[in-house]
């Protein structure tokens, strides 16, 4: 096993067995021996510092009905909310102050009416912040609202693909909703220049070990310079309100997994991971991730950013709790990088 785990390291790709069989392997110390190998590549490309994405849920409205999501429309028990574009730019402002020099705007899936606005709120924070980052994390939308909002200034798009399975992106998602048009929003982000972000939830209904090599397949010849990866985690108000959880061990060895097949890629430890486990978000970096985002929101707005139950956003999972953050960090030898933290091929 260990030599599956260094052929990966070196060629940086398996055959779709290898990947099986380190999905699937059990002996602790083969464990042990990839997450100490992506570790290892981890310090190489980006030493021990962490870099920080400042996160503005900008609102939980959203049109789509994704089976999973407490923020889907057919909710009817989530207070929904929209910031204005002052809660937005105070927002960018104190995070400003901390020392964040990126910026995700993150919400639910609006309509293209709503697309100008964005656009101005994008110039506005690029002319409030000159010298950060803005990434976006809005959902499908037109390759022409992509332009424009990369015209406006949006250096970064994230959009997790969630499953490159059609049959299982349809057990996932509405009718309406289909894997190929997601890969087509994918492909014309990166056409546009942004640095694009995908990613995969761990775990999720239905899903499998075949499923899970699809998506570390498609993640391998896409080269998104970003890869969220988190574990699945029920909503109450969801129809999979029952299912269980994904597992933090199983999520941390996928990002170990996709350090080796992807050295510079970005990799956050997500908030999922910390929600799950007190110390799931260092162990995500501990196996490889480099980038956590604490949340930046206003705080009387983030139990309705509820994407699923008990969702970390305080603490030092907030702006607000960066001295625990550096403490945190610190504990397993690592500190903040307050650089806007960059894909290095950019």
């Amino acid at each position: 096993m260990k030599r599956l785990i260094d052929i990966l390291r070196d060629c940086h790709e398996l055959s779709p067995d290898g990947y099986r069989a380190l999905l699937t392997m059990s002996d602790p110390d083969d464990i042990q021996y990839l997450m100490e190998q992506a570790r290892e590549v981890a310090q190489q490309q980006f030493g021990r510092g962490i870099y920080l994405r400042g996160l503005v849920e900008l609102s939980n409205v959203c049109r789509n009905d994704c089976l999973y999501c407490g923020i889907r429309r057919s909710n009817r028990h989530v207070t929904r909310y929209t910031l204005t574009r002052e809660e937005v730019l105070n927002s960018c402002d104190q995070g400003y102050k901390i020392g964040f020099r990126t910026f995700v705007l993150q919400g639910g899936e609006w309509g293209e009416e709503r697309s100008e606005w964005i656009a101005d709120l994008i110039l506005d924070i690029r002319q409030g912040w000159p010298d950060c980052a803005i990434t976006l994390s809005l959902g499908e939308h037109p390759r022409d609202t992509y332009a424009l909002w990369r015209e406006a200034g949006a250096d970064r798009y994230l959009l997790r693909h969630e499953t490159h399975n059609p049959r299982l992106y349809s057990l996932l998602h509405p009718h309406e909703m289909t894997i190929q048009h997601r890969l087509q929003c994918l492909d014309w982000l990166k056409e546009l220049g942004y640095q694009v972000g995908a990613g995969i939830m761990v775990g999720s209904p239905f899903q499998t070990i075949k499923s899970i090599v699809e998506d570390i397949n498609y993640l391998i010849g896409f080269k998104p310079h970003m890869i969220g990866i988190g574990p699945f985690i029920p909503q109450h108000d969801t129809p999979f309100a029952n299912f269980p959880a994904g597992q933090v061990d199983m999520t941390a060895r996928l990002y170990a997994i996709m350090r080796l097949a992807l050295p510079t890629a970005l990799i956050p430890s997500t908030t999922a991971m910390a929600t799950l486990s007190p110390d799931g978000r260092l162990r995500g970096i501990l196996t490889g991730a480099n980038v956590v985002m604490p949340n930046l929101s206003p705080q009387e707005n983030r139990s309705n950013y509820a994407l699923y139950d008990n969702k970390a956003s305080f603490g030092s999972e907030s702006a607000q709790g960066i001295m625990k953050l550096e403490e945190e960090l610190s504990s397993i030898g690592y500190h903040i990088d307050w650089s806007r933290g960059d894909h290095p091929q950019q």
